[in-house]
């Protein structure tokens, strides 16, 4: 039997474009093993939205070859789409296909061992305008199961090559999702993840649908006991969502709400929709119905003619809004986007103190988020068994806290409900109740 090894860098729309070509391949007989094991076909899936991504993505495409001289190497994904010259020039890769026709993976591989010629199969993804659907029916050793509904970016932030490499908003049928949860739910899932590269612009290329519309078509499914948002834009966030939310029980209160700076000044820059006045109106309208929820963002420190100033403005006001966490990341110039060219430019020393500075910020509130849930009894979705520590197992309460429990296998897949009793680095301890 040919082997398969998948290597997946990037978002959680990556990993759910990795398990739906996974299933492909091993519907056409393929047998999936680790990547540092030997395979006939090697798949990278790669990010772009960073250097790092970028250089990450050609370090996997040269170990696969050493793993395997003769084997077939595939590189797939955004930096593929929007370096496909660039990654054709790469020793060893054999099939080189973008965000589009990833669903067509198989038909490419068998081709390849007929001609054993480079395959090229980019095309320019701004014109595209239909959503390429990749069902996923199981995942390996996961309970929750992340659902892409949308796919690309209209927005086109400043420093962002994604709206490039995914191209203009797409959205899945309602009844294609449905089709999908029911299975998920037939297969024991009891968390789903709705994904997507702007999740909020759900169904603005569609009629009579839109984000809530699908949130509660699914919320009806049985057997499904939570629905949990990817990261989202504020402005989605509106009284009507949010008054719509609120009879969503299954709707977990959880919202990753992108902020990117607390200086209007450098939002402009950015070309954000949003100023702060309107973002922290968004998350006092979740509060007062969410009390608990776990308010989350992604926050970018050094962007091009960020001055001290405006950095401690963005500092002051993350700290004022109290997020649970912040995903801290230094700005990366990215070819092609407007911002590359901004005057202002942050040194790489600077990026890293305010990186620093804003982590420990977050961390600091992180701490004060998980105090207000010492010794309460929430529901927890055991996910797995605890990496090196022995009848201990893992899972996520309704608003993402990490919970670490003793107790034995039979656990995994079910929402159980535990008593925190303290903090433990990144997650909390707790009792079975």
């Amino acid at each position: 039997m040919k082997k398969v090894a998948f290597y997946t860098l990037g978002c959680k729309v990556n990993q759910y474009e990795t398990e739906a070509m996974t299933e492909l391949f091993e519907a056409a007989g393929f047998e999936t093993t680790d990547f540092d094991q030997y395979a006939d076909v090697y798949v990278i899936n790669t990010c772009t939205v960073t250097n790092l991504g970028d250089r990450k993505s050609r370090q996997m495409i040269r170990r696969a070859k050493k793993l395997n001289a003769h084997s077939i190497v595939a590189v797939v994904g955004c930096y593929a789409q929007t370096a496909a010259e660039e990654v054709s020039k790469i020793e060893g890769v054999n099939l080189i296909i973008g965000t589009k026709d990833r669903a067509k993976i198989v038909e490419f591989i068998n081709e390849l061992e007929e001609r054993e010629q480079q395959i090229n199969a980019v095309e320019d993804i701004m014109n595209n305008r239909e959503f390429e659907d990749m069902k996923v029916t199981a995942y390996k050793e996961r309970t929750r199961a992340f659902l892409k509904i949308q796919e690309g970016c209209n927005q086109f932030c400043s420093y962002c090559i994604i709206p490039y490499a995914r191209g203009p908003v797409r959205s899945r049928k309602p009844e294609d999702i449905v089709e999908e949860v029911q299975q998920l739910a037939h297969n024991g899932f009891k968390e789903i993840v709705f994904a997507g590269i702007h999740v909020a612009s759900y169904g603005k290329d569609l009629k009579n649908t839109n984000l809530i519309d699908i949130i509660q078509r699914v919320h009806k499914i049985e057997g499904i006991q939570r629905l949990r948002l990817s990261s989202i834009e504020p402005m989605t966030l509106s009284e009507e969502f949010v008054n719509a939310a609120v009879d969503l029980l299954k709707l977990c209160p959880h919202y990753h709400i992108s902020l990117q700076s607390g200086c209007d000044e450098t939002l402009r820059r950015m070309n954000r929709k949003y100023n702060t006045e309107d973002y922290a109106r968004v998350v006092q309208r979740l509060r007062t119905h969410f009390p608990h929820a776990a308010v989350t963002t992604d926050v970018m420190v050094g962007f091009p003619g960020e001055t001290e100033e405006e950095f401690e403005k963005s500092r002051q006001f993350v700290d004022q809004i109290g997020f649970s966490k912040v995903h801290v990341f230094k700005y990366s110039p990215r070819k092609g986007t407007p911002a590359v060219s901004y005057p202002g430019q942050v040194s790489p020393e600077e990026k890293e103190r305010r990186s620093k500075a804003m982590m420990a910020l977050s961390a600091k509130n992180e701490q004060k988020f998980y105090q207000n849930f010492i010794h309460k009894e929430m529901d927890v979705l055991i996910e797995q068994q605890v990496k090196d520590m022995n009848g201990y197992y893992e899972g996520l309460t309704g608003n993402y806290i990490r919970v670490i429990v003793p107790g034995d296998k039979q656990l995994e897949g079910r929402i159980i409900k535990c008593k925190l009793k303290h903090r433990a680095q990144d997650h909390m301890k707790g009792d079975i109740v």
